[in-house]
């Protein structure tokens, strides 16, 4: 998890351990190549005591020799005295001569490689370019790290004679000693300040956010619709003051402005329950009248068949009335909705009933099942059949088709009813298509935009869903699914 994702506690804990932790590494790592340098400052210098040591002596017995003291004699005058050479300062010699041929050696066989009896040509550049003629190579030869050392041997006036090689093989095995146990007892001290630092980081973060933890849980704690509390925290940071002087602050604006913000509210919910009614009352009383109107076109005393039809119409205008009474009841307790009235109904002989009202000849009624039985309020399931008839004919009157068409079908599936209401209208815009249900929301010239709002509110208040697939100035599908509780 990463770091800025944490609470400020654990923020605080983890970066103090981390302190900590990234010292006793860097510590470690100085410690560690502090110990390299001085290994090998430490055997560079003793090599050069020894080969300093080793030239002396060597010039001691070139002065006391009777041979003439030419590169053609060293191994003579060294025939014996090498060997006592390698006893005193117990180091391996090798003479070569200018030109870099092995002339005199302590060891029956060279140490580092047998067969080799002359210098390299890169040893004699080295030697050569050197401004105190000698030359020091590092090398590493079956796991053993050698340093070797060249340098010119030379008569009592200067003139160099031969080459020394003195190999020196590097012991680290007390400095390791002593690095491991260095080492050692950095980590024991550092463990201990590990421990002290977690219970230091833990009670310092616990104080550093204990007030901030009294204000985050007031200020999730706070409401406007209700009396809040005042913080009062002592004995805290400037810090924190300045934050709990800011959220009492905020506190008393809001107290000072909660009786007027009440009263906005309540005048704003009775201009929109005064829409809302305007609204409701409006959709019986327009299939009411188209009603009225078929009935007056469609009057015929001579028909055989007028006590049904008249009972049919009457039938029409008594479910519109009982629809306008119900929303009038419903906003006299608040502008609420009608409230639910659950009864077991044929959704197929309902959709037909509420189709009757219309008078447009292009609404086709389908359906798979002639008996359909669910649960649902009777009125709110007419509402819901008529604003999406009616929206479907606004929206072919502002398209103007050839051939215009609303289908309505309705099928049985295994755990619901499907409500679908086609058109071939103006259509919807793909950017406005979850827009449409939101209360207020019009696309057209009138209207108050609360028809569809109000379909999805009755259709989600029985668990239902409610969907649109439009195809602009092609076709428009709205999708009802209803549960089928039987």
């Amino acid at each position: 998890m990463r770091l800025y994702t944490q609470s400020l506690r654990n923020r605080i804990f983890l970066s103090m351990l981390a302190l900590v932790v990234i010292a006793s590494i860097l510590i470690a790592v100085v410690t560690v190549y502090q110990y390299q340098e001085e290994a090998e400052d430490y055997h560079r210098e003793r090599l050069e005591r020894k080969q300093e040591n080793i030239t002396k002596h060597i010039k001691d017995m070139l002065y006391e020799t009777t041979f003439p003291v030419e590169t053609a004699y060293i191994p003579l005058i060294f025939k014996d005295n090498i060997y006592k050479l390698k006893r005193i300062h117990n180091l391996e010699l090798y003479f070569y001569d200018l030109e870099g041929s092995l002339l005199k050696s302590s060891k029956a066989s060279f140490v580092r490689d047998t067969t080799k009896t002359c210098l390299s040509a890169r040893v004699m550049n080295e030697l050569t370019m050197s401004s105190n003629k000698t030359f020091v190579e590092e090398f590493e030869e079956n796991g053993v790290e050698y340093q070797s050392s060249y340098s010119y041997i030379t008569d009592a006036s200067f003139k160099p004679l031969a080459i020394l090689n003195l190999p020196y093989i590097e012991d680290d095995g007390f400095i390791k000693r002593e690095l491991q146990e260095n080492l050692t007892r950095l980590a024991i001290t550092y463990l201990i300040m590990l421990g002290i630092a977690i219970a230091l980081a833990y009670f310092l973060s616990k104080y550093i956010t204990k007030s901030l933890n009294t204000i985050s849980q007031k200020i999730i704690d706070t409401r406007l619709d209700k009396k809040n509390k005042r913080i009062n925290v002592s004995n805290t940071t400037e810090e924190i003051s300045n934050l709990v002087n800011a959220y009492n602050g905020m506190i008393d604006e809001l107290e000072a402005s909660a009786a007027t913000l009440a009263a906005n509210e309540r005048e704003a919910a009775w201009r929109e329950m005064a829409k809302q009614v305007a609204h409701e009352i409006k959709n019986p009383l327009t299939p009411m009248r188209l009603t009225v109107q078929s009935f007056q076109r469609r009057f015929n005393p001579e028909d055989p068949d007028i006590e049904a039809k008249l009972a049919e119409y009457s039938n029409t205008l008594i479910q519109q009335i009982d629809v306008m009474s119900s929303i009038a009841s419903a906003f006299s307790t608040y502008a609420q909705m009608p409230a639910q009235k659950d009864e077991t109904l044929n959704v197929v002989k309902t959709c037909k009933l509420a189709l009757d009202i219309f008078n447009e000849r292009y609404i086709y009624f389908t359906n798979s099942d002639e008996k359909i039985i669910v649960k649902f309020d009777r009125t709110q399931l007419i509402r819901v059949l008529t604003n999406l008839v009616k929206n479907s004919i606004q929206a072919i009157e502002q398209n103007g088709p050839e051939d215009p068409k609303v289908e309505v079908h309705i099928s049985k599936l295994e755990k619901e009813v499907v409500i679908t209401v086609s058109d071939n209208g103006i259509g919807i815009a793909p950017n406005l298509t979850e827009k449409i249900f939101e209360p207020k929301f019009t696309t057209k010239n009138s209207g108050m935009g609360l028809g569809l709002a109000m379909v999805k509110t009755i259709v989600e208040n029985y668990h239902g869903t409610i969907t649109v697939a439009s195809d602009p100035g092609v076709k428009t599908t709205f999708t009802v699914r209803i549960p089928r509780q039987l």
